[in-house]
């Protein structure tokens, strides 16, 4: 059995900017404090919604290791580390592991992709080499590379690979792999619409988008679950169904972070080739959240 690295609500949380486009260290500061004061069981930093994609290297390390620090274990902090060139993730990784990181996120390989064998060693490669729980990351949509529950089983068997989060979408894999693996592969949900299903079939929680503008809601929903009181949880996943889809009416985090500046957080924009929302997409994202009392 292994011990979910967190159970709850992660946050898969934004990388803010200044107008030039550098990281804004200071705002990044009140985004952890604030997820610390709302009860948010961990920070994913740099993550698909973290912008990592845009960021280089030394970058990439550099917002890991001020987060990791500034939070000073008030909190989980989970590391985005995962590439598509497998030297690359376990230079992160292993960065991220000097930081003290107390895990590692690790998407599929993207663009050149994997086949299900070049999975099962660019993970083991790494997981090698590290001492630090792994998360493995499925967002097919993204990647264009997808898990099978064999690989998964395999994966599993590994003593460094703590879970996984799901993003596929996919329920019949969730639910074979759930059964497969047990307690030797943790889930979480990687799809803020899919929290509560996928929590009553054993995922440990979620990371997630939602929790930027929400995180009192989403720490309520897992928590819910966790009790297994799965009614409670519905209620609340259905009240932000629609604000849940809308931001990702455009690909995230332009949605997102266009919410939190709604909300007055000043988070900055995106870098390119990530841009301002559609006018009539950010008024549809104005609405949502006005209905379920964001902003006025």
């Amino acid at each position: 059995m292994k011990t979910p690295v967190f159970t709850g609500s992660s946050v898969a949380i934004v990388t803010p900017f200044y107008p030039d486009g550098s990281v804004n260290y200071d705002k990044l500061k009140e985004l952890i404090d604030f997820h610390i004061e709302n009860g948010t069981s961990a920070i994913t930093i740099c993550g698909t919604t973290g912008e990592s994609a845009t960021m280089t290297i030394a970058e990439h390390v550099e917002v890991i290791d001020f987060t990791v620090k500034y939070a000073n274990k008030r909190i989980t902090v989970i590391a985005g580390s995962g590439s598509n060139d497998t030297m690359a993730a376990l230079e992160i990784s292993k960065e991220a592991e000097k930081s003290r990181a107390d895990a590692l996120l690790m998407v599929t390989p993207y663009y050149n992709k994997a086949t299900q064998k070049g999975l099962i060693l660019h993970y083991n490669y790494i997981a090698d080499r590290v001492n630090t729980p792994i998360i493995l990351y499925h967002v097919p949509s993204r990647t264009g590379c997808s898990f099978t529950a064999e690989t998964y089983k395999e994966l599993s068997r590994h003593p460094m690979i703590n879970g996984v989060k799901e993003a596929s979408g996919n329920f019949a894999l969730l639910t074979r792999t759930i059964a497969e693996c047990g307690d030797e592969l943790n889930v979480w949900s990687g799809n803020d619409d899919e929290v509560v299903p996928m929590m009553a079939l054993g995922a440990k929680g979620v990371i997630s988008v939602l929790a930027n503008v929400a995180p009192r809601v989403v720490v309520e929903m897992t928590q819910a679950c966790l009790a297994g009181d799965f009614k409670a949880g519905a209620a609340l996943q259905l009240k932000y169904f629609d604000l849940i889809k809308k931001l990702f009416i455009e690909v995230n985090p332009i949605p997102v972070k266009a919410a939190m500046n709604l909300m007055g957080m000043n988070v900055g924009g995106n870098r390119l080739p990530l841009c301002d929302m559609e006018e009539d997409n950010l008024e549809k994202l104005r609405l949502s959240m006005q209905k379920v009392g964001l902003i006025r």
